[in-house]
C-alpha cells in the first residue's frame, strides 16, 4: 500500500536527469520534497548519458570530476559516503597537450613539476607562472568559493561582487590576462583554453575562469571507475533509495502555470503531472523558449533569447579499437596550428573549418572494464560553431569525421583506422533534438561577463512563481561542478516544504 503521509508531502518535479537535476532532486528529497524527475530520454544522464555498444561503454559527456567534495556534499545529506558507491581516482597529469609541432606541454597538480614543464618551454615565463598560479587562488576564493553557490537573483548582490571583479580583473577576458602572465604564445594557449570546457571562448570570456588553474590543482582531477555514468547511476540510487521516482521517456511539452505559479507539467502525449514547485535542469533557453511558450513572459522573451549569445556546438566521436594505444594518455589535447583564428571561425564566423583542436579522452588507460579484453574505448571532442551557422550535419558529419580520423593517424594514433571496430558520432543537432539545447549549443549560453551572474537566467524564476532552475543555463554555469553548485543554490531559494499548503496530490 502507498505510503499515505508521503504522498501528503509537497511534490518537486525535475524536468531532466543531467548532473543538475539529479543533484536538485536529492537535495530536495533530503528537505522532504516527495520528488519526481522526468526526463526526455530512455536513461538518465542528460549530457551524461552513457552509450553501450559492442561491448564498448562510452561516456556521453563529462569525463572528468574537478570538485569531488560537491558530490561528497550529497552524499552526506543522504547519510552515506560518496566512497561506498564510487570508486574516484585521482589523475595525475591531468591532461597532455599536444602543440601543432609535436611539443607536449603535461599540467599536473605538482607545483615544481610545472614551473619545470613552463622553464622548458620559456624560461623566462616562469616568474608570470608562478604570479599567474597566485592570482588564480585569489579568482577561485572569492568567484567559486563564495559565489558559484550563493543565488544572484537581487541586484544587490551583484553590486557587492563588483569591487571584487575589478580588484580580481573579472571585467577582463581570460586570453588577455593570461597573456599578461606569458609572452610564449605555447603557454598563453596551455592556460587560457579552459573556457572551451564549459563553452566558452577564451577570447570573450570573462577572466574569472582563469580560477582553474587553482582549481584543478587545489581539488585534483579525477575519474570515476566505470566512467562518469557510473556517478549517474549511483546517484539515481541515491534518489530512489529517499522515495523519489525517476520516469523515463517522459519529454516534457510545457510547464503547466495556474495563478502565476508553476503547477506542474504537461508531456509528450498529453499527460499533465501537478506539482507545488517545478525545477527545470532543461536547457535555459528551452525552458523558457519551448516550455513556457504559451505562458506570457517579461524578460526572457523569444526577442531576448534570439538576442543573447550561445556557446558553440561539439563534434563527437566514439569509436573502440581492437587494439590498445598505450602510448595515448588518458586526457590529451591534439592542437591544431590555428588557435585564435580558429576561435573566430568557430564562435564569430561560425563557420566550419578545416583544421581542428581536439579533445581526446582514452579512458581505457585506466579503466580497461569500458572495453572488451585487448581493446581500447575512446571519444574525440572538436568545438564547431552551433546551428546559428550554415553547416549541414546530415551531409559534413561523416566527411568531418574522416577528417579527424586522419589527424589522430598523423598525430597521436597511427594505424587508428585499420583498428575500429565501433564507431558513432554525436553533432550539434543531437545537441538541439536529443538534448534539447536552443541553436545546438552545447553549453547554453555563452559566459560572457553580461551573461554571467545576475546576466543570466537566475535560479529562481524571474517569469513564474515556484519554478527554479538549475544547470548550464543559469547561475553559476556549466560544467560538473557548475550544474551542481546550481542545484546547491536550491536550498536557499526553495521554501521549506513545511511552509507549502499541498496541492500536488
Amino acid at each position: 500500500m502507498p505510503d499515505s503521509s508521503r504522498e501528503l508531502r509537497p511534490h518537486a518535479i525535475v524536468i531532466g536527469s543531467g548532473f543538475g537535476g539529479l543533484a536538485a532532486a536529492i537535495r530536495l528529497g533530503a528537505r522532504g520534497y516527495r520528488v519526481t524527475v522526468v526526463e526526455k530520454l530512455d536513461a538518465p544522464g542528460g549530457r551524461a548519458y552513457v552509450y553501450r555498444q559492442d561491448g564498448f561503454t562510452f561516456d556521453a559527456g563529462p569525463t572528468i570530476i574537478t570538485a569531488p567534495y560537491l558530490l561528497e556534499e550529497i552524499w552526506a545529506l543522504c547519510g552515506r559516503k560518496m566512497a561506498d558507491d564510487i570508486d574516484l581516482r585521482r589523475v595525475d597529469p591531468f591532461y597532455e597537450i599536444r602543440f601543432d609541432d609535436g611539443t607536449i606541454f603535461s599540467s599536473t597538480a605538482d607545483f615544481e613539476k610545472m614551473r619545470a614543464e613552463v622553464a622548458r618551454i620559456e624560461p623566462g615565463d616562469v616568474p608570470g607562472f608562478e604570479r599567474f598560479m597566485r592570482d588564480s587562488e585569489k579568482i577561485y576564493d572569492v568567484a567559486f568559493a563564495e559565489l558559484a553557490d550563493q543565488p544572484f537573483h537581487k541586484i544587490s548582490t551583484l553590486l557587492r561582487s563588483f569591487p571584487d571583479m575589478l580588484r580580481l580583473d573579472g571585467h577582463r577576458r581570460v586570453y588577455a590576462k593570461v597573456s599578461s602572465y606569458f609572452r610564449n604564445e605555447k603557454l598563453r594557449v596551455a592556460f587560457s583554453f579552459h573556457p572551451l570546457l564549459i563553452g566558452g571562448n577564451p577570447m570573450t570570456t570573462t577572466a574569472y575562469y582563469c580560477l582553474v588553474g587553482h582549481l584543478e590543482r587545489l581539488h585534483g582531477v579525477h575519474y570515476a571507475i566505470g566512467g562518469t555514468g557510473a556517478i549517474v547511476k549511483a546517484m539515481v540510487r541515491l534518489i530512489e533509495g529517499q522515495g523519489g521516482t525517476m520516469r523515463y521517456n517522459a519529454a516534457v511539452e510545457q510547464i503547466l502555470v495556474e495563478d502565476g505559479s508553476a503547477a506542474g507539467v504537461r508531456l509528450a502525449g498529453g499527460e499533465r503531472l501537478k506539482a507545488d514547485i517545478v525545477v527545470s535542469n532543461a536547457d535555459s533557453g528551452w525552458t523558457y523558449g519551448k516550455l513556457l511558450s504559451e505562458h506570457k513572459r517579461h524578460r526572457w522573451t523569444d526577442r531576448k533569447l534570439a538576442r543573447s549569445r550561445y556557446s558553440m556546438g561539439l563534434f563527437v566521436w566514439y569509436f573502440g579499437t581492437n587494439r590498445r594505444f598505450d602510448d595515448v594518455y588518458h586526457h590529451t589535447m591534439v592542437l591544431g596550428p590555428r588557435y585564435k583564428e580558429l576561435l573566430a571561425d568557430i564562435f564569430t564566423r561560425k563557420v566550419l573549418a578545416d583544421d581542428f583542436s581536439l579533445y581526446l579522452h582514452r579512458p581505457t588507460a585506466n579503466d580497461p572494464s569500458l572495453a572488451p579484453e585487448g581493446c581500447d574505448t575512446f571519444y574525440v571532442l572538436s568545438p564547431v560553431p552551433n546551428l546559428l551557422g550554415k553547416t549541414d550535419w546530415n551531409t559534413m558529419a561523416e566527411p568531418y569525421r574522416a577528417k579527424i580520423q586522419q589527424r589522430l593517424e598523423e598525430t597521436v594514433l597511427p594505424g587508428l583506422g585499420e583498428s575500429i571496430v565501433t564507431s558513432r558520432m554525436l553533432t550539434p543537432l543531437d545537441f538541439r533534438d536529443r538534448l534539447s539545447s536552443l541553436n545546438g549549443a552545447a553549453f547554453s549560453l555563452e559566459p560572457q561577463l553580461f551573461q554571467s551572474a545576475w546576466f543570466r537566467p537566475h535560479n529562481i524564476s524571474e517569469e513564474v512563481a515556484g519554478l527554479y532552475l538549475v544547470g548550464a543555463g543559469t547561475h553559476p554555469g556549466a560544467g560538473v561542478p557548475g550544474v551542481i553548485s546550481s542545484a546547491k543554490i536550491l536550498d536557499e531559494i526553495v521554501p521549506d516544504p513545511a511552509d507549502l499548503p499541498v496541492r500536488a496530490r
